[in-house]
């Protein structure tokens, strides 16, 4: 031993440690800015398009579902156009020309509403102001809200054309969307038609599906009795009761009629004020009925005792607990042929003051629709107020009715209920109801009410109830021939759709069932909306022709593209000038002739045509004007992803994209739906402001969007856990790095066995990444990426070669490991920067500053097929194996505080003799991080340390012998032997 003590020497200064300016805090909400105005300086979205101009790349193009221009963002937006930003960039990466046009929902109802509040704050008539000028105004507040939900997406950090997005309001938008709706005109598919539709009685205008929500509401329910007041001899009812014998037919008539006489058909209703609107009642054929009489009843019940009733036999019990009926009897069945047979009387013929109005029969009619369900088994039919009853009528050429106007009230001419309203202008409930009960009960017309909570659609602007009510309306048909020559893709627009469906990729293979299903069962498209802010229908009717008659549209492609025209210099503006149904017909046809449309089309018709002037008509579109990728929110299979499927083949036949991505709704930490009134919604904002744009993006890379996902304090704090340990990471490679050459680099067929086993890793990640970015599975990339670094990395490579790095001198080793370093940078930044955009750009720059440098003008590297080498992996993972029971052995020792490091261990480890082999050809003491170690085949001594998951291996635990070398702190014999003080021969060699 040297006379100098090991504990007066310090060589520290010659080790080389980790060197970097990468903070571990990363300080990222104020950080964060900083970067998005140095890709704004760059230009990092122009560059690329350059450099797909001079390179080959296959074109990749996610079409934006265009967010709605009128408030600022929420936690769901962020959501989207995060994972939106993760499917470009991460395409981009992996070689392709990825382009994103980010796009804005401008027209319709919710801006219109907030200029009509405006007015009303300030006593300003809307009906009083010139169309134009009201129009601007909504433009121009659409526009505003453009540009601050541009600034929060940009905040997100994400990529794309935010210089020239695409707008419905933009004049080339505007005449597009005319265009595609002449397509629907000249090929015959465009139709007016009287039918039900949902309309809102607080905004006056009918609305689509998609813009409907469902929330609890509190109806009256009613059970009304329909008097029987006569029974037509039918063929099949008469053959039912003579058994064909004809001499006894009148004796059967006279026999039925007397036998339902003082007999009442009951229907249930939770619309009390459509019982005015009654045309039929419906029955199902497959159900059975029976014939009912009260035996025992209060004196006040409306049951009352000797009165019989019709009612479905799996019904009438409950039929008669709610009408308080003590006793009844069943008296015979009465099958389809009987109540087909059976004359009604509308429940308000006869009530005094309404002579006239009802004096009309109800027939019974067969349906498919009616159930057993809930009711009676007997449905109440209004052929104006409800698409069941509309196809009732349609087939049994039933009257409709207008007696309910656009403000949910009665007609003023209506007997009885003339001015009473189904809703108040605030969206309560009006007085319509109460009046028709009243009348009912005045006349002994139920047999029982009550009050019923239940899932009831709202209009989701105003949130108030909505109604199916009759008005004329425009229609695209789904089921008509389509007059055009796309026939190799269906007739019908029905038919393309459903075969377009799938033609295309869907993610998650539960949206294709989705949508098929409701394309199957859907109405005919209701185009037309009764407002003002939008695209008109662009037609006119011929005045005095019937909207059946051949004539009653004008389809002319002179008078078509003169509108276009205008359209384009002026935008939708021009319809509404004054002159302009003479501008667009004269000197084609006379314009006293025709009658100018004025309502405007039904905004996801608007959103529906996004794909034409947007992938079609843009330079930087779609080649073929065809999306590679739709990716919405699972709601928008009833809406963005219908419309525009039905939009597109109606007018090409084909769908507008090849793969439909969905997403779930962002739910609050305990799975609850986030609501304002709750208070526990949480804004985009906040987040970036207290972790950063990349924490909240980390959370959706972390998230199987497919799913609904959850959001909180305590989710975020977990994420920003990750997040810490991945920097980490990154941070401990980049000081690894620090002065990495080019003549460091190492030839991966000369490295250790541990430096091959990771390229062999990185070649097994690097199909995982591309393949999870392929498919969108970020969750399922992340999570790959994650573990490599903190498993595989983190806790197994870097742990043991830290000693190399640190300590050895220029050796093979510390040269092959730094070259699997720089490699490992390379793969893990890009891997990661589609997700952490700001981060993986920070990393980035610490080794590669420059004006013009950026992580996001850089692709995935390839990885050569030759780093895989499965015979290498199968032998470390035998490695691994034995290393994690030492580390097991080794850490009971740490905790009972025998030895502070695993460098004071020398342990003894018995295995069988395959395995042994297996560790004699590695330095088993270096991968377990202990001085030293022996591998034998000797049988384990009692009491040896064993994991219950590795068979045949055990460990006994022994100290090291020696001294600690003062350098790389190893216990070993020969320290203090050399040249340097207190230090061992490897690291002696290091110092000369």
């Amino acid at each position: 031993m040297c006379a100098d003590t090991p504990e007066t020497v310090s060589y520290k200064d010659t080790l080389n440690l980790p060197k970097t300016d990468f903070p571990m805090r990363a300080g990222l909400p104020k950080r964060e800015p900083g970067w998005l105005e140095r890709w704004a300086k760059i230009g990092v979205y122009d560059k690329l398009r350059e450099k797909a101009k001079t390179e080959t790349r296959q074109s990749f193009t996610l079409h934006d579902g265009p967010p709605y221009a009128n408030g600022h963002l929420h936690i769901g937006h962020a959501l989207n156009k995060t994972i939106k930003d993760m499917i470009v960039r991460s395409h981009q990466m992996m070689g392709f020309d990825a382009r994103y046009i980010p796009g804005w929902d401008c027209h319709g109802l919710p801006i219109e509403w907030k200029i009509e509040e405006k007015y009303r704050s300030k006593g300003k008539d809307k009906d009083a102001v010139d169309v134009v000028e009201f129009r601007q105004e909504c433009r121009e507040f659409a526009a505003g809200w453009v540009d601050i939900q541009r600034e929060e997406f940009k905040r997100l950090g994400i990529t794309g054309n935010w210089a020239d997005p695409y707008l419905t309001m933009n004049f080339h938008a505007e005449r597009v969307i005319a265009e595609e709706f002449q397509k629907f005109l000249m090929t015959g598919t465009l139709y007016q038609g009287s039918k039900p539709v949902m309309w809102s009685p607080v905004e006056k205008t009918a609305l689509a599906e998609a813009e409907v929500e469902y929330h609890d509401h509190k109806s009256d329910m009613i059970w009304v009795k329909f008097p029987i007041v006569g029974v037509a001899g039918t063929e099949a009812l008469v053959d039912e009761i003579t058994g064909g014998d004809d001499s006894k037919t009148a004796a059967a008539a006279q026999e039925i009629g007397a036998e339902f006489a003082n007999t009442n058909v009951v229907i249930w209703t939770t619309t009390p004020w459509t019982i005015p609107q009654n045309r039929a009642v419906c029955f199902g054929p497959k159900i059975g009925y029976g014939l009912y009489r009260v035996t025992e009843a209060a004196d006040d019940n409306w049951a009352k005792v000797g009165e019989k009733y019709l009612l479905a036999d799996a019904l009438a019990e409950g039929i008669f607990e709610q009408s308080r009926v003590e006793g009844y009897e069943r008296l015979r069945d009465a099958s389809p042929a009987v109540l087909e047979a059976l004359t009604l009387k509308h429940p308000l013929r006869g009530v005094p003051g309404g002579e006239g109005e009802w004096d009309y029969d109800v027939p019974m009619l067969p349906g498919d629709h009616v159930t057993e369900d809930a009711g009676t088994g007997f449905v109440h039919t209004a052929p104006s107020h409800g698409d069941d009853d509309y196809q009732i009528g349609v087939k049994f050429g039933l009257p409709m009715t207008y007696n309910v106007l656009e403000d949910g009230s009665y007609r003023a001419d209506l007997p009885l209920f003339g001015g009473k309203r189904i809703l108040k202008p605030n969206g309560k409930e009006g007085d319509a109801n109460k009046a028709v009960i009243e009348v009912l009960v005045s006349g002994n017309l139920l047999m029982a009410r009550g009050r019923l909570t239940h899932s009831y659609p709202h209009s989701w602007r105003s949130k108030a109830p909505v109604i199916f009510r009759n008005t004329p309306q425009w229609f695209a048909a789904i089921d008509r021939e389509v007059g055009d020559d796309q026939d190799q893709f269906g007739k019908t627009i029905r038919q393309r759709a459903l075969t377009e469906i799938d033609n295309v990729k869907w993610t998650p293979q539960s949206g294709r069932n989705r949508l098929h299903s409701m394309m199957e069962a859907r109405p005919d498209w209701v185009l037309s909306r009764q407002r003002a802010w939008g695209v008109p229908l662009t037609c006119f009717t011929k005045v005095g022709a019937l909207p059946d008659a051949e004539d009653f549209l004008l389809r002319n492609e002179e008078v078509n593209a003169r509108i276009l025209e205008a359209f384009e210099v002026e935008g939708a503006d021009a319809w509404y000038k004054d002159g302009a149904k003479e501008r667009f017909l004269g000197g084609i046809v006379n314009p006293d002739d025709y009658v100018q449309v004025m309502d405007i089309l039904d905004v996801w018709f608007d959103s529906g045509c996004t794909h034409a002037f947007t992938l079609r008509d843009r330079e930087d579109g779609s080649e073929d004007g065809i999306a590679d990728v739709y990716m919405e929110g699972t709601d928008q299979h009833r809406g963005w992803f219908h419309s525009s499927l039905l939009q597109s083949v109606g007018t090409t036949g084909r769908a507008p994209y090849r793969n439909v991505v969905t997403h779930g709704f962002t739910l609050d930490e305990k799975g609850m739906k986030m609501s304002k009134s709750v208070g526990n919604t949480i804004v985009p904002e906040k987040i970036i402001q207290q972790y950063g744009a990349d924490i909240l993006r980390l959370w959706v890379a972390q998230t199987d969007f497919t799913q609904d996902q959850r959001i909180g304090d305590e989710i975020l704090k977990g994420v920003a856990d990750s997040y810490r340990r991945l920097r980490n990471t990154m941070r401990f490679m980049l000081g690894s790095l620090n002065d990495f050459t080019e003549a460091d680099r190492m030839d991966p067929a000369d490295m250790p066995e541990l430096e091959r086993w990771v390229l062999h890793r990185l070649s097994e990640l690097d199909e995982t990444v591309r393949d999870g970015y392929a498919k969108f599975d970020f969750q399922g990339v992340f999570q790959a990426i994650f573990t490599f670094a903190t498993v595989d990395l983190s806790a197994f490579y870097f742990d043991i070669r830290k000693d190399a790095l640190y300590c050895d001198g220029d050796t093979e080793r510390r040269r092959a490991a730094r070259t699997v370093l720089d490699i490992l940078f390379h793969r893990l930044t890009t891997w990661l920067a589609p997700i952490l955009v700001f981060t993986c750009e920070e990393i980035w720059l610490e080794r590669f500053p420059g004006e013009d440098s950026s992580i996001h003008l850089t692709d995935i590297p390839e990885t050569p097929s030759d780093w895989r080498d499965a015979d290498l992996a199968a032998k470390w993972a035998t490695v691994r194996q034995v290393r994690r029971v030492v580390t097991g052995a080794l850490e009971v020792e740490r905790t009972a505080k025998v030895i502070g490091s695993s460098l004071e261990a020398a342990p003894t480890v018995y295995v069988g003799a395959d395995v042994e082999a297996v560790l004699n050809t590695v330095a088993f003491d270096d991968m377990c991080i202990t001085s030293g170690i022996k591998v034998t085949t000797d049988a384990a001594p009692e009491g040896a340390f064993t994991l219950e998951d590795s068979d045949g291996v055990a460990v006994v635990f022994d100290k090291a012998d020696g001294e600690k070398c003062q350098r790389c702190w190893k216990i070993l014999p020969d320290v203090g032997l050399h040249a340097n003080v207190g230090v061992c021969l490897r690291c002696d060699t290091a110092l000369a």
